[in-house]
């Protein structure tokens, strides 16, 4: 039996799987490889590793596992986790079965993008979700903000503290109060409530955002406000409890609703979708996990006298 099996092979999933290896514990993590970020360049504001690309990182994390014999790293899509009656956990993948004695669901998020023609050929390349890893990149540029949603105000004041230069399009949605409306007008930014006809750019750069009624702006990059949705429905099926804001309940240290049953990283929707967050949530969560074992052994290791 193993002891814990980890679904989910981003930073949250790499990083627990190292901290319980090195707890001494056999641990299979199940990856399917396509993680959010695959449409990143490079990753930013993770000390020591600023600048690495989401292959090097995984390359790197990898390799560090691999000192570990305890671990075991499968690329398979697991496909249903069964709890059964003494507690343990039957994990389905296209290939194999095993039980384990702990679930970590480190599953992920999925970006869904507004509804704008051509935005993936320039999401990741030179439209972005995040500006705390990709502001400085853009800092002082002219900048398109495309938000078409109740965050649209927030989102817009928050990239102000990159470049000052900012239009911001709504694509077609009315989405700001005129109170709103006044303070951006005040500030010379520009608030373009028509929808987006097109994005145009060559090799992932953004050049031109063009409009319905004709207008053309001309700017150099830009940030997008996403949807974020679950990745997996894994939690859901084990029966997991959802909290407010779309991702699961936990008790701090990563323990779902469901006995046995951990959360960690971006699906837990508990902090911002940063690499370092989710490998710092990663690692505290497996640390949870592993003192978990423990104190359940202690407590069945009785010596017979």
């Amino acid at each position: 039996m193993i002891d814990t099996v980890i679904i989910g092979g981003g930073p949250a999933g790499l990083s627990a799987a190292l901290v319980l290896g090195r707890g001494k514990r056999s641990v299979t993590l199940f990856d399917d490889a396509n993680p959010r970020n695959q449409v990143t360049q490079h990753s930013h504001g993770y000390l020591t590793q600023d600048g690495v690309t989401p292959t090097q990182f995984r390359q790197k994390a990898l390799a560090d596992l691999r000192n570990y014999p305890s671990i075991k790293w499968e690329q398979q899509q697991v496909k249903a986790i069964e709890k059964q009656g003494d507690g343990t956990f039957k994990v389905k993948t296209e290939k194999t079965e095993l039980v384990t004695r702990k679930i970590l669901l480190a599953t992920g998020l999925k970006d869904v993008l507004p509804d704008v023609p051509d935005i993936h050929d320039y999401y990741g390349t030179s439209l972005f979700p995040c500006p705390f890893c990709d502001g400085w990149e853009l800092k002082d540029q002219p900048l398109v903000v495309i938000s078409e949603n109740d965050h649209a105000s927030m989102f817009t004041t928050l990239i102000t503290n990159w470049s000052r230069d900012l239009v911001l399009a709504t694509n077609g949605k009315s989405v700001l109060s005129t109170e709103q409306k006044e303070a951006f007008a005040a500030r010379n930014i520009q608030v373009i409530e028509e929808k987006i006809q097109a994005l145009k750019g060559k090799d992932g750069q953004l050049h031109q955002v063009q409009f319905t009624n004709g207008l053309i702006l001309e700017r150099s990059a830009g940030f997008v406000t996403c949807t974020l949705k679950q990745a997996s429905l894994l939690a859901n099926r084990l029966g997991c409890k959802e909290n407010e804001n779309g991702g699961y309940e936990t008790d701090g240290f990563g323990q779902t609703t469901v006995s046995g049953v951990y959360a960690t990283g971006d699906m837990t929707m508990n902090q911002a979708p940063q690499l370092i967050l989710a490998a710092a949530d990663g690692s505290m969560v497996a640390a949870s996990i592993v003192k978990a074992l423990a104190f359940e052994d202690f407590e069945t290791n009785v010596a017979v006298h």
